[in-house]
């Protein structure tokens, strides 16, 4: 299912040319990993369209194709860090825009290595893909328990979508560099690694994922308060990793859950409190706490209670609950 999120947005104003070096993920070999081979493979990319952008949040989303096959790229202009003001005022280069009494405007030019844009490939990429990270709009969906057991879980289980690479990660057949912390309970156990969203070079906009063992709770609607005890270890060993690791409280953090899921395995989003993050909207999050005391209250809360969400305009299950006249 789409992200919402899909955080898609550009910098409006930026200038210079694209160089940056990637990774391509060449096919995996049965085994779950993928090879990477360094190199410029954006030199020959060929642009189609803009999908998506925002000047605000300084990202854009292009398709287009690398060497004859379908991409999206994703560019993002890195945060500032901190750390690297004294450097960043003393190695750039200043050009006067305008001045006006006591103010003044100027395009800065920064040292190449504190002036790197994030970017992220698919390729090949799937008419999926595409639409994913298009510009669409959205529509708020209510979604009964009825709903759900009618409308929206015949529509996950036929359209069968993988969570392979899921198990991939929680087998440690990929990505397992990028594993922070594991629990290796298989009922309340979980691993903890970074989000492909967040660059790692700051704390700022802080984005972690912990992906839990237990493969039979596709989402929200799953949990009862046999979960309780894989919860509260999730929320509790989480916050104590990131204050290990990177010093941030718990009083710091947002933790939750997305309804619905961009993929459908329990996996529950740490990230920091003032970083306004993809999906973090009242719309589509549910705090952990909030779910904990919700089954601590009522074990079949979210069997049972009615959820909102929202769907991107070309989202299949929007489709279904419009056929059923729910929209």
């Amino acid at each position: 299912m789409a992200e919402s999120a899909a955080k898609r947005r550009t910098d409006s104003g930026g200038s210079g040319d694209l160089n940056v070096e990637v990774k391509k993920l060449k096919p995996d070999h049965g085994n779950g990993r993928q090879e990477a081979e360094s190199g410029n493979i954006l030199s020959a990319f060929k642009t189609s369209a803009v999908l998506n952008d925002s000047a605000r949040e300084k990202i854009i989303f292009i398709h287009g194709k690398v060497a004859d096959q379908d991409a999206v790229v994703i560019l993002e202009k890195t945060p500032i860090r901190q750390d690297s003001l004294d450097e960043l005022f003393s190695g750039s280069t200043l050009k006067l825009e305008m001045r006006n009494d006591i103010y003044s405007t100027y395009r800065l030019q920064a040292p190449p290595h504190l002036n790197e844009i994030k970017t992220t490939v698919v390729c090949p990429a799937t008419e999926k893909h595409v639409k994913k990270y298009q510009r669409q709009e959205s529509f708020l969906v209510e979604e009964t328990a009825e709903d759900y057991q009618s409308i929206t879980l015949p529509y996950i289980q036929k359209q069968s979508f993988s969570v392979q690479w899921v198990y991939n990660v929680l087998e440690k057949k990929a990505e397992a560099e990028r594993i922070l912390y594991e629990d290796p309970d298989p009922q309340v156990g979980f691993l903890l690694l970074p989000d492909f969203k967040w660059d790692q070079k700051q704390v700022d906009d802080l984005y972690l994922l912990a992906i839990v063992h237990q493969r039979n709770i596709k989402s929200l609607r799953d949990l009862r308060s046999e979960h309780l005890p894989l919860l509260q270890n999730v929320l509790q060993k989480g916050k104590e990793q990131i204050l290990q690791r990177y010093k941030l409280p718990a009083s710091q953090l947002r933790v939750y859950l997305h309804y619905q899921p961009s993929y459908y395995h329990l996996h529950v989003h740490f990230t920091k409190l003032g970083y306004e993050a993809p999906g973090c909207g009242v719309e589509r999050a549910h705090l952990l706490t909030d779910v904990i005391q919700n089954l601590q209250s009522d074990p079949r809360y979210y069997e049972t209670r009615t959820l909102y969400f929202p769907l991107r305009a070309d989202d299949g299950l929007l489709g279904k609950f419009k056929e059923a006249g729910k929209l």
